[in-house]
């Protein structure tokens, strides 16, 4: 029987776990920290409740209200009118605890270790022998073990042990600050189903910052890129003051940061390695969205190296891994660099992030953004959505280039080539409207 090693016990490791174990193949999955409680938004759009069959026992809030707060502090309201659709908030220890129990209960090894070593064979081909520290008994220095397998899945985040092993190629990180904030019970009330999320300079040069509601607190964040990880204290400063009507009389309880990955690193797969969520660079820019792609590139490798191995009775080879990445990029792959894109432009500047937020405030733009979040779906429009919103986007651009510092352009510099302009076009982001995952 085909022997699979997933390191990392998030959404993706879990979600690949679960069907490798499922379909019978020997499965072990490596966490150090089985009560880790990373540094996230942890907002899931709607569809991922249904796919991955998700209880509302593990979501904290259900949120239907979003305040998008501009630099001039201008607000806009965006509100879901279906009831039965919603923005899941919950706690990532909860849900990673979950998801790693139910690969568990399916047949998956739950390991409590830390890999430290992979010996990748010859060529990187495998088998693979990885050693690392068990932590199941209770010492703090662990116990040191080995174990031998067929593949090995690097679900272990941005600082991939797997991915170092299989000389995956380096990528740049931004770092995420977080600290939640226990609230008054009145001040909780107003978040009951509230999210709000702040553009703006002085809250993030590249990104947004978030007040996202949870159980019994408020997260409260920002992010940047890897050149102005200094700044990471003085913009979650700045969040703080946008917000502190209703922080002022907060309790601090948690204090968070981790590096999240800016973009795809050059190799996913090497030999029978291969990469998922953020090891493989799998956060989409402008929106920060990871958890549900983490958990569905886990499920889509899980699957390929299933069907490969014609359900455990055969190994895999390099070539049939890589079917899985070709399947990936098919999917997402328009949907990284529209938004990209949509980042270089709107977040270059505050004057176009001022005409972003104004843009927000049209109600197809809502709807569109919302069911392209939430279901995960390119979304028909039709001829007049499709005109409103090239003007809008257009009158952005515009707005903020003419507001902006003379020597910047945000069309010379946002979308810097031939290639890019085809792209956005093609995939909608001018001519045919904004169509892809999470817009505003």
């Amino acid at each position: 029987m085909v022997r699979v090693a997933v390191v990392g016990g998030g959404p993706s490791g879990s979600c690949a776990a679960e069907v490798l174990a499922k379909a019978g193949l020997e499965t072990w999955i490596f966490e150090r920290k089985l009560d880790n409680a990373k540094p996230c938004g942890g907002a899931i759009p709607l569809c991922m409740v249904e796919e991955f069959n998700l209880p509302e026992s593990i979501i904290d809030r259900k949120v239907r209200h979003m305040k998008m707060i501009s630099p001039s502090n201008r607000e806009v309201d965006i509100n879901l009118e279906n009831q039965d659709e919603y923005i899941g908030m919950l706690r990532r220890e909860v849900m990673d605890s979950f998801l790693r129990e139910r690969a568990a209960e399916h047949g998956a090894k739950l390991i409590n270790g830390l890999v430290t070593k992979i010996d990748t064979g010859l060529k990187r081909q495998g088998p693979y022998k990885l050693y690392y520290s068990d932590y199941s008994s209770g010492d703090s220095t662990g116990v040191a073990c080995s174990i031998e397998v067929d593949i090995v899945i690097g679900a272990d985040g941005a600082n991939s042990r797997v991915a170092k092993a299989m000389d995956a190629g380096d990528y740049n990180v931004a770092i995420a600050f977080q600290e939640r904030i226990k609230l008054p019970p009145e001040e909780m009330k107003y978040y009951e189903n509230l999210a709000e999320m702040y553009v703006g300079t002085d809250v993030s040069p590249d990104f947004y910052a978030w007040v996202f509601p949870k159980y019994d607190h408020v997260a409260v964040g920002t992010g940047t890129m890897q050149q102005n990880q200094s700044l990471i204290k003085s913009l979650q400063h700045g969040i703080r003051e946008r917000a502190k009507k209703r922080l002022l009389n907060g309790e601090v309880i948690k204090v968070e940061a981790h590096p999240i990955p800016e973009h795809p690193r050059p190799r996913r797969v090497v030999g029978r390695m291969a990469l998922v969520g953020d090891a493989a660079g799998y956060v989409t820019k402008s929106s920060g969205e990871g958890i549900y792609f983490a958990a569905k590139s886990g499920r889509m490798c899980a699957e390929q190296i299933v069907e490969s191995s014609a359900s455990g009775s055969k190994v895999p080879t390099e070539k049939d891994l890589k079917v899985y990445l070709k399947k990936w990029d098919r999917k997402y792959g328009a949907t990284y660099k529209v938004l990209e894109l949509l980042q270089n432009i709107f977040y270059r500047n505050d004057a176009a992030r001022e005409a972003f937020v104004e843009m927000c405030d049209d109600k197809d733009v809502q709807r569109l953004t919302f069911d392209s979040y939430l279901y995960k779906r390119v979304v028909t429009m039709n001829p007049w959505q499709q005109l409103k919103l090239t003007f809008l986007t257009i009158g952005a651009v515009f707005r903020g280039n003419a507001l902006a510092p003379a020597h910047y352009s945000p069309v010379a510099s946002a979308v810097r080539t031939e290639e890019e302009a085809n792209l956005m076009l093609s995939t909608g982001a001018i001519k045919g409207g904004i169509k892809t995952t999470k817009v505003c």
